[in-house]
């Protein structure tokens, strides 16, 4: 029996590809990466060899180098970003809020509204794009040593903090606390209802709905869909809405929105998860219009990446960056402060 692949993740949904081997009894003594080379069919060996210099190559539990030999009934697993996409990144002058950048990692604070990368209806106008012309000014003549990386994503509509890395390495590197969940993420969020809770954790295997491509479906029985696992905290009671603070276990599509629906909380004007309908309160014309006046100024699901915690992936010193507020969301909390007072 030849080596047998074990396990592949590779779906749209993820940044990652998670690939686990077995070497056979009688494997013979190779370099791993010519080994996985045979293995990884569509991978070159200049980026296996990147992923080893990245310590993302495990061998029974600890990262090696690309001149390890393969021995029987080894267990090897890999972590790498997929290939680039065939799609061209256009540099293009737009302005973005860049709160940190050396050498390796850029982060930047993505206003709501700006579509992250560029795909389908979405070529031009992105923050890659942003972020290539961002490049290209700074290193003239640059070659493909030096890019913009993504380790995650957030929702267009989503406003926060995103990081990037520069070099395939520390994308790697990057890439495998995402992957491990050893990243730490807190959103803040406005939601429909009240909780009888302070804090709570949401888990539920999350995929695309069966009925809908375009939304994410929470599936309790675990039958379909990825694992994925919300903490919550209520920050503020607002009456008719809550103001909570969520942190990300894992990092799945839509992850905060389609939990907080499956628990009977849709974001505040999430229109893709019911949000965007008065959930709760009165009937009366006045409460009606000030709702949408509420609509009016958030024009987009009330979600914000507040904060973003994770080792550098050069130096090893752990980074931490906080972001304000958006001014749309700050508007809609105080209207909702001063609309309770004013009960």
């Amino acid at each position: 029996m030849s080596e047998e692949i074990i396990n592949e993740e590779n779906t749209d949904q993820e940044l990652f590809e998670h690939f686990r081997f077995e070497a056979d009894p009688g494997q013979n003594t190779v370099r791993i990466d010519k080994f996985l080379s045979g293995k990884m069919l569509n991978t070159s060996r200049s980026r296996i060899q990147n992923a080893a210099k990245a310590g993302t190559i495990i061998v029974n539990g600890n990262a090696v180098k690309s001149n390890y030999k393969v021995k029987p009934k080894d267990i090897i697993s890999v972590v790498m970003s997929h290939p680039p996409r065939d799609v061209e990144i256009i540099p293009q002058d737009i302005p973005i809020n860049i709160m940190y950048e050396d050498e390796d990692i850029i982060v930047v604070h993505k206003s709501a509204g700006m579509v992250v990368h560029p795909g389908h209806n979405n070529y031009e106008g992105t923050l890659l794009n942003a972020l290539r012309f961002h490049i290209d000014q700074k290193y003239p003549n640059h070659g493909p040593e030096i890019e913009a990386n993504l380790v995650h994503r957030i929702d267009k509509d989503t406003s926060g903090v995103l990081l990037v890395a520069k070099n395939e390495i520390a994308q790697a590197r990057l890439g495998k606390q995402f992957f491990d969940h050893s990243i730490e993420r807190k959103y803040i969020a406005l939601v429909w209802g009240d909780f009888n809770n302070e804090e709570g954790t949401i888990e539920g295997h999350i995929g695309r709905s069966l009925k809908d491509r375009r939304v994410m479906t929470v599936f309790a029985d675990g039958e379909y869909g990825k694992s994925a696992i919300t903490h919550y905290k209520v920050i503020e009671r607002l009456g008719y809405v809550t103001a909570i603070q969520c942190q990300l276990e894992t990092g799945r599509t839509h992850q905060i929105r389609a939990h907080m629906k499956y628990i009977g909380h849709p974001l505040f004007n999430d229109a893709t998860y019911g949000g965007d309908q008065i959930l709760k309160g009165t009937t009366f014309t006045k409460y009606k219009q000030f709702v949408n006046n509420c609509f009016k100024l958030i024009p987009r699901q009330a979600l914000h990446a507040k904060s973003l915690g994770f080792i550098h992936p050069s130096t090893g010193e752990y980074m931490f960056f906080d972001s304000e507020l958006p001014e749309d969301m700050q508007a809609v909390f105080e209207k909702w402060r001063n609309y309770r007072v004013g009960e």
